[in-house]
């Protein structure tokens, strides 16, 4: 474990014209709580304030940790890094910062978690002042890239680029036996984490995944994904729900966008199943190619929400998605982002985009039957289907649904008993036979522009209330195919529009 502490006094005279500290320092607390961390991740910093109140210019004989050198922490005082520190200087009716990081060896766990305290000393005695320091320590099962001999790290190779040259990212194929992700440790993943042909990961309930920056799951052709979360009796806990998020655990951390990569479907990758997941601050939260054929769903997921990713939610390229009870929140880009045709299949599910993080570039819901590849060049296919039954389409902007087609492809589609926000009438969607709302066989007893009334739709709480829009709303044989709601509300009379049942408690 290592703590790293700098010390900055305000400037430095020579000894003789200082007096030494009678005791009577003063601190910004008493004590410093540094937020839960994994073992082997550092800390965020964090700061203390040491005042000398008194009128005279004062040296403190030593700052340092209670155990000495033997301590796991580690100080840099004035840029001088060690563990103990004498005659620190300190002028009159001034103070002194203390930054204060920690890092924790994984050797010295002695189980999961513990809390791991330790003294921070000023003065010698009898006048001896301290604050105490201290750490929420978790282990958890690390996976990660190897270094190769030439120093390099281990890498998956993606493809190759126009010129031939590979594309490579840092990461590692699974070993059979980490094929299972279970409750008992958190999982902290650096790099990608590949899942290899043939094989599927699968994750229990309560599994707990943390991805470092630049990081992620990586499924490959012929492979599969299965996440088994169940339904949580407590709601803020979600005991049971398995979480994708990064491994910064403080609390400054816990709605930062972009922290990790993304969970990436590879062409050729099939039967994917998502239940009860959670999937927060990623870049992209879903990156899903579909095989093109579309014999069966790439991916069905259900009762699972994903939110505040940097770029879209879920990007899906040729790809055929079922999804139940899904709540797809704010994004930088698109909450749902379909191009290159596909299937898609939505039953009461929630897309909903408030992003306010910066700007910007997407809505709810995109849709396109096209892509521009890298080389600039434009390629199509057919949308097959894009269905979205008893859902809610929805956010910030005064249009949140794009329908993009290229003539050359099939685009179907179809809404029926949807809430969706639109509010363009310019020529451009006047004359677009896709935005013709009066059209039966594109769109069916929709409800435009009226409010969900979200619990707090600015922090991805999708809940609706009592005066919400969309209560009662949604089509009562549609809801037999999905009788409750993503927390397990019946639905099977007078049902909700959306994800979410209104319920008093809501």
């Amino acid at each position: 474990m290592g703590v790293l502490l700098v010390i900055g006094a305000a400037s430095c005279r020579n000894d003789f014209e200082y007096t030494p500290s009678t005791g009577n320092l003063e601190f910004s607390k008493d004590t410093v709580f540094l937020d839960t961390v994994f073992t082997n991740i550092g800390s965020s910093t964090y700061s203390l304030k040491v005042y000398n109140r008194s009128d005279e210019d004062i040296y403190i004989p030593y700052v340092g940790l209670e155990t000495g050198q033997n301590s796991s922490y580690r100080l840099n005082v004035d840029g001088l890094p060690g563990k103990e520190f004498d005659d620190v200087p300190l002028l009159a009716k001034d103070s002194l910062y203390i930054f204060i990081e920690t890092t924790f060896d994984v050797s010295q766990i002695p189980e999961n978690e513990f809390l791991h305290t330790e003294s921070l000393l000023f003065g010698t005695r009898p006048l001896t002042q301290k604050v105490e320091l201290v750490t929420l320590v978790r282990d958890a099962v690390f996976l990660y890239p190897r270094t190769l001999s030439d120093g390099t790290k281990e890498s998956l190779v993606l493809g190759m680029d126009e010129n031939g040259v590979e594309i490579t990212v840092e990461g590692f194929y699974l070993e059979p036996e980490e094929l299972l992700f279970t409750n008992e440790k958190p999982y902290v993943i650096y790099g990608y984490a590949a899942v290899p042909e043939g094989s599927t990961l699968t994750m229990q309930p309560g599994t707990h995944v943390h991805f470092h920056k630049n990081s992620g799951i990586l499924v490959d052709v012929g492979a599969s994904l299965s996440i088994n979360g169940v339904l949580s009796e407590d709601q803020e806990l979600l005991e049971n729900e398995v979480i994708f998020e990064g491994d910064r655990l403080e609390p400054g951390y816990a709605d930062q966008p972009g922290q990790w990569g993304t969970i990436w479907f590879r062409e050729g990758s099939s039967n994917n199943q998502i239940n009860h997941l959670t999937l927060k601050n990623a870049t992209v939260g879903l990156r899903i190619e579909g095989d093109g054929t579309l014999d069966t769903p790439t991916l069905t997921i259900r009762n699972s929400q994903i939110y505040n990713s940097q770029n879209h939610n879920v990007w899906s390229t040729e790809a055929y998605i079922v999804a139940e009870n899904t709540v797809l929140g704010s994004a930088g880009g698109s909450s749902f982002y379909g191009e290159l045709g596909g299937k898609y299949n939505f039953t009461h599910s929630t897309l909903a985009n408030y992003w306010n993080k910066g700007p910007r570039n997407g809505l709810a819901l995109s849709l396109k039957n096209f892509a521009i590849l890298p080389s600039g060049d434009r390629t199509t296919e057919s949308l097959e289907y894009a269905d979205f039954v008893n859902s809610i389409i929805f956010g910030s902007v005064s249009t949140e649904l794009l329908l993009e087609q290229d003539s050359a492809s099939d685009f179907n589609f179809n809404f029926s008993n949807c809430l969706i926000k639109f509010n363009l009438s310019d020529d451009s969607v006047v004359e677009n036979p896709l935005y013709n709302f009066d059209n039966s066989s594109f769109y069916r007893n929709i409800v435009f522009n009226q409010d969900p009334e979200f619990k707090n739709q600015t922090k991805n709480q999708l809940n609706i209330h009592e005066n919400s829009a969309a209560i009662d709303l949604a089509d009562p044989d549609a809801s037999l195919t999905v009788p409750t709601d993503i927390l397990g509300t019946d639905r099977t009379q007078n049902p909700d529009i959306g994800a979410y049942e209104f319920i008093t408690d809501n």
